[in-house]
């Protein structure tokens, strides 16, 4: 077990490298600092940040790798038979917010985690996924961004990327809302219903559509014109982000219950938001078609186009 949890490591840390190198040179010339960290509890991460670029006004790309004597609430409470249990957690967690309002957020992370107990056969799983939150949605990138997943989910099963994709709608769901955070994509946690290398094969392979998918919209839309309006909006619909991550996301709570570092768990939240109190956009513009047409948990592979 041990050879294949430094093989999940040294994928891991590689991934981190080479998204860095493709958003830098996507950024004209800005570079992530990074900020090597560590954990009183065990283990730590590299913290890798931008902000302030020409395309990313704030974005992350963290490796961790932490591990403790009990795994914390949110990791055992849907498992109640772990509990107690000495724990491994390796993953790369990112969160792009682009300065232009046309370019979409996008968020991704790819994880392992390792329950171990003295006598007992370790006990595994993968997890993790990717999603798109426009605020000016086009369906050409949405259907691309689908088309990816599916493409990424294909070598595994036919009904991967349909359970998979309905898991991140049901997940990335503001429920005090009843709105969807994004357009989704893809959510798994808790796999080991396969054998370890298929399990870790598939991983792999969601880890490295991540750029596939979201590059190519990138290009597309980066040198979009914009105005301040269309920045306020950005800006409004960002609080939505925020809320999300704060009240419902797994990640933000696992990493402040087992004591990881507080800014490299929050480096998720954008640096501009607003909210105003009971704001909607007029009818008919492309403000309101945002929240009408594009958040609704639409098959984006079946829309014609």
């Amino acid at each position: 077990m041990i050879e294949s949890i430094e093989a999940v490591k040294a994928y891991l840390l590689d991934l981190q490298d080479r998204i860095c190198a493709a958003l830098e040179a996507e950024d004209a010339g800005s570079r992530f600092i990074e900020d090597a960290w560590t954990r009183p509890g065990g283990g730590g991460g590299r913290t890798r940040v931008m902000e302030n670029g020409a395309l990313v006004e704030k974005g992350g790309v963290n490796f961790s790798h932490v591990f403790g004597s009990n795994l914390p609430p949110s990791a055992s409470a849907h498992r109640p038979e772990l509990a107690g249990r000495g724990f491994q957690a390796f993953g790369v967690s990112l969160v792009i917010h682009p300065r232009n309002p046309h370019v979409p957020t996008s968020h991704a992370n790819v994880r392992f985690f390792v329950a171990e107990k003295e006598g007992e056969a370790p006990v595994w799983w993968f997890g993790g996924g990717f999603d798109l939150t426009p605020y000016y949605g086009v369906e050409e990138d949405c259907q691309h961004w689908h088309r990816v997943a599916r493409d990424a989910c294909a070598p595994f099963g036919d009904e991967v990327y349909p359970r998979y994709k309905a898991w991140c709608d049901r997940y990335f769901h503001l429920k005090h809302r009843n709105e969807p955070r994004g357009i989704g994509g893809l959510f798994f946690d808790d796999l080991n219903e396969w054998d370890f290398d298929t399990s870790f094969a598939f991983l792999r392979a969601i880890g490295d559509a991540y750029l596939e998918a979201y590059l190519p919209i990138v290009q597309r839309r980066k040198a979009q014109p914009f105005d301040e309006a269309q920045r306020e909006f950005q800006a409004f619909r960002r609080g939505r982000y925020v809320e999300f991550n704060l009240v419902y996301d797994r990640g933000t709570l696992f990493g402040l219950q087992s004591g990881g570092r507080t800014e490299s768990i929050l480096m998720s939240l954008p640096p501009q938001v607003r909210w105003g109190y009971d704001w909607h956009p007029e009818p008919g513009s492309a403000e309101a078609r945002l929240t009408e047409y594009f958040l609704t948990d639409r098959d984006w592979l079946g829309t014609p186009g």
